[in-house]
């Protein structure tokens, strides 16, 4: 056999190079997603009574830094394409804060009875207040306070809402919290990182295309400000949040009346449908409406298991929709209870696999750019779910004390439902709710609402 000069026989000759690297990273927005750009970063406070501030900031920094691993597209850029489609890109992090507030108890935010003050603090403990999704485009798509706190520790995240809904933000905030709390316990980093095994949380699934794999083009404002200008309702109103308790034993009693005079043979209504119907006629009795006014009713639905075939709690990205219904007040508070519980489960049970593909084609045929007052008249709008294990987000130092959302996405109406403090388990559900003032504080008189008279 012969050989070159360099030795090489002969018979063999190399014919080209190349340099081969992983593929970018890069997560198509699809349709569920887009209606969500107009809107504004999710937050989410939680606050924990922890003893060594460096010490739980420096391991649940890098238990996100692992979570963003397999959560990738939180560490990316939202990107627009030629044809106007969105997508998200890259791996340039979430942004990580520090701050201190060592004048302030955790019990001063975490007790039953927050008062403005405590709300105006809140407000500070959470990232990214006033930012629109748009804004995803230059920043990044998940940003992380953490709070000194004089006994404890507050964990203030901001989600971009274009990229993720509320199962999906809890999913990773477990996701999250596992790792630090397997790193406190003392296995590797690394160990608890790569060996999915030990791990409770499923991985993501990151496929859109599974959910809709239609490109839209978007025809996106130059900012948030000009966008808000486009708004035909004017700039918003000044609003108050308050967060309403309901202990087991009340949320039974709703239930029990919603469903009274149902024949035996009819559906039943769920806890939601219940203590959704009770919210919406206690906010409309505040808000003080005439019979012919028409208030409206929305929860965001979540679609996994409406779709056809469904898709697992798994899937990461916005899978919801807005779930209408709508009534004149006077009918709403002149009928029964079951009335206005008939009317969420109807709307609810409407919404099945052909109704939601028929939202998308809606939105594919004519992209929107929504405002908060697109949800409609007098509206009262539901998100979040009492079913999301927020008290089971332990990083290490046990169970939060409590939980809250921040102020972006609070509109005239807007409630985020939770389990009551002390957890699940309790069967309890707080009730965060934004109003208008004086509404507000008819509703905090309305011993109907609460169920406080006998």
């Amino acid at each position: 056999m012969s050989v070159d000069q360099n030795g090489k026989p002969a018979a063999v000759r190399v014919t080209g190079t190349r340099t081969v690297a992983p593929a970018k990273i890069r997560c198509e927005l699809a349709t569920f997603d887009l209606p969500y750009i107009t809107f504004y970063y999710n937050q989410k406070l939680l606050l924990y009574r922890a003893a060594d501030f460096p010490d739980a900031v420096a391991r649940m920094t890098a238990a996100l830094a692992d979570a963003l691993r397999v959560f990738y597209p939180l560490a990316g850029r939202i990107r627009q394409h030629a044809d106007g489609a969105l997508a998200v890109e890259g791996d340039e992090g979430a942004e990580v804060m520090e701050a201190e507030a060592e004048g302030v108890a955790v019990d001063d935010l975490a007790g039953g009875d927050c008062g403005e003050e405590a709300e105006r603090v809140m407000q500070h403990l959470v990232p990214y207040t006033g930012v629109m999704n748009l804004e995803g485009l230059r920043r990044p798509l998940l940003a992380v306070q953490f709070t000194k706190l004089k006994d404890g520790l507050a964990v203030g995240c901001a989600f971009n809402h274009a990229v993720l809904d509320g199962t999906s933000t809890w999913h990773f905030m477990s996701y999250w919290a596992e790792l630090s709390r397997t790193a406190a316990g003392g296995l590797a980093k690394e160990e608890a990182a790569s060996n999915n095994s030990s791990s409770k949380q499923p991985k993501p699934i990151h496929d859109r295309s599974l959910a809709r794999s239609v490109r839209v083009r978007l025809d996106l404002p130059e900012s948030a400000e000009a966008h808000e200008k486009t708004d035909p309702n004017g700039p918003k109103k000044a609003l108050v949040a308050r967060v309403f308790s309901f202990p087991e034993a009340t949320v039974a009693r709703i239930k029990a009346a919603a469903n009274a005079a149902l024949p035996p043979a009819a559906k039943p209504f769920s806890t939601f449908q219940s203590l959704g119907a009770h919210i919406w006629r206690a906010v409309s009795r505040a808000r003080g409406l005439g019979p012919a006014d028409i208030t409206a009713f929305a929860v965001f639905a979540d679609c996994r298991g409406r779709l056809d075939p469904p898709l697992p709690p798994a899937y990461f990205g916005n899978l919801i929709q807005a779930v209408f219904t709508g009534v004149p007040a006077g009918m709403l508070l002149g009928g029964p209870p079951e009335l206005a519980a008939g009317l969420l489960q109807k709307a609810i049970d409407d919404h099945d696999a052909a109704a939601v593909v028929r939202r998308l084609e809606e939105y594919e045929a004519a992209p929107k750019l929504f405002h908060y007052s697109d949800a409609g008249p007098n509206c009262v709008a539901v998100g979040s779910s009492p079913r999301f294990k927020v008290y089971d987000v332990d990083f290490g130092f046990g169970r939060p004390e409590r939980v809250r959302s921040g102020g972006n996405n609070k509109f005239d109406g807007m409630v985020y439902l939770y389990p009551a403090r002390g957890g699940d388990k309790e069967g309890g559900i707080d009730v965060e709710l934004a109003l208008q003032p004086d509404p507000m504080r008819r509703l905090q008189d309305d011993p109907d609402f609460l169920l406080l008279s006998a």
